[in-house]
């Protein structure tokens, strides 16, 4: 049991970095690219794949993380345990306005494009606020996994 839980505790960090890295790419790369229909194809996509694969990911850690705890007999009092489990709370602080931000970047490239328009400035405020949530959360779900590999007293 203990191998299935730690294969699907890893699966799961695998799809949060790769689907984080990669959503994060391809926004970038329709927004350098200025077209709009690449725009709203692409946001549209990226609410997607944050909803298939991003929610259920994140939905899978805590649960395979707590029963491989369990199995294996670590104490969730761990040092590194505790500061996992905080980075991941913090994490989902930051990602649950990144979905909203991203459906609304989503509906306003998409009217942009149907208007025939440029994105309008709000587009692009969002776009930032977006990217400055994105850019921590990341960086935290990868100290997460060096923490989870590395196992440190912290003290």
């Amino acid at each position: 049991m203990e191998d299935l839980l730690r294969f699907l505790h890893v699966m799961g960090a695998i799809v949060l970095v790769g689907t984080g890295a990669g959503i994060a790419f391809f926004m970038l790369m329709a927004r350098q690219s200025r077209d709009v229909h690449a725009i709203a194809h692409v946001a549209n996509t990226v609410v997607v794949a944050d909803a298939l694969f991003t929610a259920s990911a994140a939905i899978a850690q805590p649960v395979t993380g707590y029963f491989l705890a369990r199995e294996i007999g670590w104490p969730l009092t761990e040092s590194w345990l505790i500061v996992s489990i905080a980075l991941y709370v913090l994490v989902g602080a930051l990602w649950l306005p990144v979905v909203v931000i991203q459906m609304r970047l989503r509906d306003i490239a998409r009217a942009s494009l149907a208007a025939n328009a440029e994105l309008p400035p709000q587009w692009h405020r969002l776009y930032r606020i977006w990217f400055a949530c994105g850019v921590p959360a990341f960086v935290m779900i990868v100290a997460i996994v060096a923490l989870m590999l590395a196992r440190p007293v912290l003290w």
